[in-house]
C-alpha cells in the first residue's frame, strides 16, 4: 500500500528488522553485564541478591550460575 509516495509494507518491514536488531544488541549487552557481575561477585566473595517468587534471597558466590536463564534453580 502506498500513501503519499511511501510504501507502508516496506517501511513496516524495515522497522521490524531495526527492532529485532536492537533487541539482539540489548540482549547481548545484558548477558555481558551479567557475566561481568558474576566475575565481580566471585572475586569479592559477595552473594548475589535476587528476588524469587516475591522473596528476596541470597545466592552464595560459589552457587551463582555463569549464565542467565530464567529456569535456573539456585542452590543455597
Amino acid at each position: 500500500m502506498r500513501i503519499n509516495g511511501l510504501n507502508l509494507k516496506t517501511d513496516i518491514m524495515e522497522t521490524k528488522e531495526e527492532l529485532q536488531e536492537l533487541e539482539q544488541k540489548v540482549s547481548i549487552g545484558l548477558k555481558e553485564a551479567y557475566r561481568k557481575m558474576v566475575i565481580f561477585k566471585k572475586q569479592k566473595n559477595s552473594p548475589m541478591i535476587v528476588s524469587r517468587n516475591g522473596k528476596v534471597i541470597e545466592i552464595q558466590p560459589e552457587n551463582i550460575p555463569p549464565t542467565t536463564n530464567a529456569k535456573n534453580e539456585y542452590a543455597n
